[in-house]
């Protein structure tokens, strides 16, 4: 035993890994208004959370290679810990991908509901037009999940799959707070499909028989050349399915917003690519099913110009209108907002 653990050591001293350094700096202008109070801040991660990663992997033969993502989110305008102070938390995998046999990983990582709908966004799921104001990352607001093992398939015949599973680990209660989800994808020629889901379990330690949070999306994007279209349709189901991003009442109402148990949400929109630039729209349908019928609307238009291959400006504006005494804000890549309008004008610099 104890030589072939000396051996594997050795084999490993040997081994040559590839490691790559890189990030993105996101800083913008932001005006808030529509809430209890307006304000205009510098804030970070508005188009996309300020991040540094790292990556890498090691060829182990036969096609086989051992991979690692650590991701750090922080906040460029202070210099503070995102995620809650968390060292990575964005991301923090290890895994082993084969050419012929998949991917599969290990730690903290998007669930690919979340993935999904960022990818139907015109906005990539940040600036003021960010999908998640209305449609829902998945149960429980967030889009990443601890404790999760991930296979993703390689492509064939034009079809790639993914599944997820994330733990709960919760003493003495093995499906208390427990996640699994995945994801069909097809891709031809300038046709992109995408079906999504997610279960989310709520119980805790103390809070037992609750209804699970569930989550499905269909996604499809065409590309004309001139233009390409985006859709996708989702469906909300439980508790906590669709929380919104502001839970402190932002708009004052003798009455809080009652988060939605059962709704559906329609996206449209559309990005034009003009020299340089990318003009941006879309529009969203948060459709509440329950006695309180709490709809809402977004509409949201801008514009990203590239300076270079890794820099760019953008200038975004969105809307929510709300119905019924519901409590949705127009918010961005990272913050959930704090009123029903909101402008960017901002920066992104990635290396």
């Amino acid at each position: 035993m104890l030589a072939l653990m000396l051996g594997a050591s050795a084999g490993a001293a040997v081994a040559q890994s590839n490691v790559t350094v890189y990030g993105i700096v996101d800083v913008a202008l932001v005006r808030e208004s529509g809430g209890t109070a307006s304000s205009t801040k510098l804030t970070s991660g508005v188009e996309a959370g300020s991040r540094l990663g790292f990556k890498g992997s090691e060829d182990l033969g036969g096609g086989v290679s051992a991979i690692f993502l650590l991701e750090n989110g922080f906040q460029a305008d202070t210099g503070a810990m995102g995620q809650g102070g968390l060292l990575f938390g964005r991301q923090a995998y290890v895994g082993l991908q084969s050419k012929s046999a998949g991917t599969l990983t290990l730690g903290r990582q998007y669930t690919p509901q979340y993935l999904t709908v960022a990818a139907a966004d015109p906005f990539g799921s940040g600036t003021a037009g960010d999908t998640k104001n209305l449609m829902a990352a998945t149960g429980n607001g967030a889009s990443r999940m601890d404790n999760a093992v991930k296979y993703a398939s390689p492509v064939l015949g034009g079809f790639s799959a993914e599944v997820v599973y994330g733990a709960g680990e919760v003493a003495g209660d093995s499906s208390a707070g427990r996640q699994f989800g995945g994801a069909l994808a097809y891709a031809a020629g300038p046709l992109v499909l995408r079906l999504a889901h997610h279960n989310r379990n709520n119980d805790t330690a103390t809070l037992k028989n609750t209804s699970n949070a569930k989550n499905t999306v269909l996604t499809a994007l065409y590309d004309f050349g001139v233009l390409k279209a985006h859709a996708a349709y989702g469906v909300d189901k439980g508790l906590n399915s669709a929380l919104p991003r502001n839970l402190a009442n932002p708009f004052g109402y003798a009455v809080a917003p009652t988060p939605s148990t059962d709704s559906n949400v329609l996206l449209l929109g559309v990005s034009v690519p003009q020299g340089a630039g990318t003009w941006l729209a879309s529009w969203i349908r948060k459709d509440d099913k329950t006695g309180v019928n709490q709809d809402a609307r977004q509409l949201a238009a801008g514009y990203r110009h590239y300076l270079s291959k890794r820099t760019d400006v953008y200038a975004v504006y969105a809307a929510i209108r709300n119905r019924n005494g519901a409590g949705y804000t127009v918010g961005s890549a990272i913050e959930g907002g704090s009123g029903d309008r909101a402008f960017n004008l901002g920066l992104r610099h990635a290396f």
